[in-house]
């Protein structure tokens, strides 16, 4: 498996034809989450705020993104077009990425993390 120092550097390794896939990906998260930050987790891009957000990653037939199994519950009837895992979506590379239905996945992910770091604060009182 290749290292990378940051997204950047694992975009620009990317092929051509899914850099500007990846970009586009990241670009409706850091503007869905302008707070989040940008890191590289099990070797690939991801997102943190209060703890991982969503995670994305290139393969040879798909994008993978990754909104851990409470957002593959949460739009379930949105996903059913796409090959999933437990906390795992595919999106072949052959249909247009499905940007609104990332954003609002993001979001959700954003406010669940927000409230369970509230409630972690509560506890600590």
């Amino acid at each position: 498996m290749q290292t990378f120092k940051d997204i950047d550097s694992y975009i620009s390794e990317q092929a051509v034809d899914l850099r500007d896939r990846l970009e586009q990906i990241r670009q409706v998260i850091k503007t869905t989450a302008p707070k989040a930050e940008e890191v590289l987790s099990y070797g690939m891009p991801a997102f943190k705020l209060h703890g991982m957000l969503v995670y994305f990653a290139a393969f040879k037939n798909h994008i993978g993104f990754y909104a851990l199994p409470s957002g593959n519950v949460a739009f379930q009837k949105e996903l059913s077009a796409y090959k999933q895992g437990k906390g795992s979506i595919q999106f072949p590379l052959e249909q247009p990425l499905p940007l609104a239905l990332i954003k609002k996945i993001v979001k959700f992910r954003v406010k669940e993390n927000l409230e369970k770091e509230a409630i972690k604060k509560q506890s600590k009182k």
